[in-house]
Formats: structure tokens, C-alpha cells, sequence
């Protein structure tokens, strides 16, 4: 398996990463323009690092999952953003909430309902991996006091189970529908606990926030 990247697509994808940090930036400061006044006047680096790190790195490796098992099966993917949409997640966030739809990886080629299921079910398996990583950032940055590193780990933790128990919600275009469609007893396995460790670590335990 080679894994390439078209000029278009890697411009596509730092083009969603910083549009996402942006939007996730002004968020979680507040949203709207009196947190794009405030990240102004306390500074902008921190907040946007953060966000890059957590909701850009986890939306962006998500669809990079979708690409490089897509290819595996030997298709030719490549991802696409979505400029409306990405303009949308930034006036979202300027006007107080945030609808993030960065784009997709299109794909085409012969495949199998189990191949299509797998290809969807590796984006939500990818966030439940950074999610592992962030783990010990957010332990390190509450161990040695550090307000920074708790932060973007917990940020990063709660982003990541957020975004793979949204996605495998059963419902249009979300990964999901594709893997239920594919199996029941995976999208059951799968999306159960993914859903019960996301609401309790995210608003039980208010990790990230």
C-alpha cells in the first residue's frame, strides 16, 4: 500500500486544520465577538495551539483514517474540504455556537458492505485513540501543576470521545449509518461504549472543560 498525497489535498487539509483551530478557539473562550475580543486582549497563541492540537489534529486524523484503510482496499481516496462549511464553523463560533463539517474523503472503487463498514468505522476508532493519548498529558499537566498541559490533554481527551461517539451515531451521512448497515453487533459494539465513556468522562466528570 502506498499512501500519497495530491498537492490539492494537502492544501485542503492545512486550510480545515487552522479554519478548526480558529473556530474551536473563539468556542471555548466563550464564542462570539466578545471572545474574539477577549483571545485579542489576553492573547491568541495559547488558545490556538490548543485548539490545532485537540479539535484540528482530531477532526483531520479522523478523515486521514478514512484515506489511508480506503486505500488499503485499494481505492483511490482523497480528502476534500469544505469551504462553506468551514467558513460556517468560523461564524458559527463568532456568533455563539459551532457546527464543524471540515469535509470528507471521497473514495471510489469496488467494495464489499465489510470493507465500506471498516473504512468508516476507522475514523471513530482514530478519535478513540488520541483520546488514549491525550490521557497522560492531562495526568502530567494536574501532577505537576501546570494549568497548560491539563488543559490541552483533557481538551484533547474530551474532543476526541466527543467526535467518535458523534460520528457513530446511525444517522445520514455519519460513519454510523455505514456501519450499521455493515453489522449490527460491531455498530453495537462499537458505538455503546463509546457513547457511555464520552457522556461520563465529558459531562460527568467535566474533563476538558
Amino acid at each position: 500500500m502506498t499512501l500519497r498525497f495530491s498537492a490539492r489535498e494537502l492544501r485542503d487539509l492545512g486550510i480545515a486544520w487552522i479554519a478548526l483551530g480558529v473556530a474551536f478557539a473563539i468556542f471555548f473562550a466563550g464564542g462570539g465577538s466578545r471572545a474574539v475580543a477577549m483571545l485579542l486582549d489576553r492573547g491568541v497563541i495559547g488558545p490556538l495551539l490548543i485548539s490545532l492540537i485537540t479539535a484540528g489534529l482530531g477532526f483531520l486524523l479522523h478523515e486521514i483514517a478514512h484515506k489511508v484503510v480506503a486505500v488499503r482496499f485499494d481505492q483511490i481516496a482523497e480528502f476534500r474540504a469544505d469551504y462553506g462549511m468551514l467558513f460556517l464553523a468560523v461564524m458559527s463560533a463568532l456568533v455563539g455556537f459551532l457546527f464543524a463539517a471540515p469535509g470528507a474523503v471521497h473514495h471510489r472503487g469496488r467494495l464489499t458492505p465489510r470493507e465500506h463498514g471498516l473504512i468508516a468505522l476507522a475514523g471513530p476508532v482514530t478519535n478513540g485513540l488520541l483520546a488514549l493519548v491525550f490521557v497522560p498529558i492531562y495526568v502530567a499537566g494536574a501532577l505537576v501543576g501546570s494549568p497548560f498541559l491539563a488543559l490541552l490533554g483533557g481538551r484533547g481527551v474530551a474532543i476526541n470521545l466527543f467526535l467518535a461517539a458523534f460520528n457513530l451515531v446511525p444517522f445520514g451521512p455519519l460513519d454510523g449509518r455505514t456501519v450499521l448497515d455493515w453489522s449490527t453487533p460491531v455498530f453495537v459494539a462499537s458505538f455503546v461504549p463509546a457513547a457511555v465513556v464520552a457522556v461520563y468522562v465529558v459531562f460527568v466528570l467535566g474533563v476538558g472543560f
